[in-house]
């Protein structure tokens, strides 16, 4: 009999269990019951994000997936209850670990590019939300993107209306070693983000607003070639929202921001491979 190659759904999950191995560890405490492993646990919620569905249909999925299950050493299927309990307990710092190590595998070059995108809370329709007179707010999603690899380096997520200014200092200091070159429109045209990111060694690429002739010849000066690399940010956004979905499916807001994380980090995977 022919054996069949290894599909890219298979070659994610193989991805995905390195990566939780490196991150954490096999139990979550020496109290743990020990009948699934976090590793496990990771994979699936990673796949469940990936495939855009549900607990439930992720879980009868499996049970034609004998390669997928084996790749993960994965002898019986959890309850949906357990998937979910297992996403409320792993802290956003696991997430981010992981995300940081999905870039360490990726070919990046420190040009990074900064956008933010709007994300749906709650997949309503139209005419539910109207006749309920409910108000469905979006998340709003800041990306650092490297340009060569199209990999997202952080994220912040917030539920405000806070201005891009606010926002770009928390990731410019917690990726100052990654970052060469910082490429962001005119909405993160701050005097305190360019002098912050000098500070850090990293050359700031920013478009002016244009009030005065002084600073149409400022960006007049920027070099276009390097800069017009700043698409590909907006690329990355496109992309998870069309591979992913472009709403959140979690209800608590801490969770919605766990599970843009993941998307992240699926990002990355995929990227990899």
């Amino acid at each position: 009999m022919q054996v069949l190659p290894k599909s890219r759904l298979l070659r994610f999950v193989e991805q995905a269990t390195h990566l939780a191995r490196r991150a954490v560890t096999r139990y979550s405490s020496k109290f743990s019951k020990k009948r699934y492993t976090l590793h496990q646990h990771i994979v699936l919620l990673c796949l469940k994000v990936r495939k855009n569905t549900t607990y439930r249909m992720l879980l009868d999925e499996l049970i034609e997936m004998p390669r997928i299950r084996s790749a993960i050493d994965l002898e019986e299927l959890p309850s949906p209850s357990t998937l979910c309990k297992a996403f409320n307990r792993l802290d956003m710092a696991v997430w981010r670990v992981l995300l940081n190590l999905s870039v360490t595998l990726l070919p990046t070059n420190g040009v990074v590019s900064i956008d933010a995108s709007g994300f749906d809370r709650s997949h309503a329709s139209k005419h539910y939300t109207k006749r309920a007179e409910l108000t469905i707010q979006q998340l709003k999603v800041t990306l650092l993107v490297d340009t060569r690899a199209n990999a997202i380096l952080d994220l912040h997520v917030t539920t405000t209306r806070k201005h891009d200014t606010q926002i770009a200092p928390s990731l410019i200091n917690r990726n100052a070693a990654e970052v060469d070159v910082l490429l962001g429109d005119r909405g993160y045209d701050d005097h305190q983000i360019r002098v912050m990111a000098r500070e850090n060694e990293i050359r700031p690429l920013i478009k002016h607003r244009e009030f005065s002739s002084l600073q149409k010849a400022w960006n007049a000066r920027l070099d276009a070639e390097l800069y017009g690399q700043r698409s590909q940010s907006e690329t990355v956004n496109s992309r998870l929202k069309r591979k992913y979905s472009a709403f959140v499916r979690s209800r608590q807001w801490w969770k919605q921001f766990r599970e843009l994380t993941v998307v992240c980090l699926i990002h990355n995977l995929d990227k990899i491979l």
